[in-house]
């Protein structure tokens, strides 16, 4: 059963989304040991890094830039699954079981990756505990993320995923200046209609709409939240 959270509950599944991600990233210890048996590859904005079919035999660490992974609906639409940071890791699910990918992933900005062979990833975790753990729990917040998207497609308005995703966009890549929240990833309404699930035309309508109510200006491409707390009465 699916619970239509209320927007009273937010901040605190804010602190807990907060909490775990601070605890899902690699440290220092364990990048450098996934370092030593992986090989870097560079990606331009736009292009992709695997895509649905292709042979799950690598796990990836982000080490700069913005990944999108996503899938195709039979009507050819691009589905978010979700983005991904640096830091991160990507592409574990296929490779812990073994199977071909189910998912494309993409560059959303210049990206670089290190990639790490799936027997050689395995044998690092059977030599450490602590990074199989890691990988349990970030598998685990990977699951949460999923069910949390179902939700929101099946209880929100596209007016309140779309504000939702831009306080998402703020927490993972925003940067704090004396005039609101500067989302320095630079996105296409199209780009942003695929990840909440909504047309290019209802994006961009919906963004005229906030930026008339001074939540949003655009500098360039980058997005500035003036004022999140009015972002936040449109999650509903």
């Amino acid at each position: 059963m699916i619970n239509c959270t209320n927007k009273n509950t937010l901040n605190l599944n804010a602190d807990k989304k907060s909490s775990l991600k601070s605890s899902l990233g690699l440290n220092s210890m364990e990048s450098m040991i996934i370092k030593g048996v992986g090989y870097k590859e560079h990606y331009h904005k736009g292009q992709v890094i695997f895509a649905a079919g292709d042979k799950g035999d690598h796990v990836y660490l982000i080490e700069s830039g913005w990944v999108k992974v996503y899938r195709i609906s039979a009507e050819g639409r691009n589905v978010s699954v979700g983005i991904r940071n640096p830091g991160e890791l990507m592409g574990l699910a296929d490779v812990m079981l073994g199977e071909d990918r189910k998912c494309f992933s993409g560059a959303i900005s210049s990206v670089s990756l290190l990639v790490i062979p799936e027997q050689e990833f395995k044998k690092l975790m059977d030599r450490h505990p602590t990074l199989a753990k890691k990988v349990i729990k970030l598998l685990s917040a990977r699951l949460c993320e999923a069910e949390t998207l179902v939700q929101g497609l099946v209880c929100r308005e596209a007016s309140s995923r779309l504000a939702l995703f831009l306080m998402n966009l703020c927490e993972k890549m925003g940067e704090q200046t004396q005039n609101g929240i500067r989302i320095n990833l630079h996105l296409t309404h199209e780009e942003i209609a695929n990840m909440v699930g909504t047309t290019r035309q209802t994006v961009t309508s919906l963004i005229n709409i906030f930026k008339q109510e001074n939540i949003v200006i655009y500098e360039g491409r980058a997005i500035r939240i003036i004022h999140p707390d009015k972002l936040l009465n449109w999650v509903i």
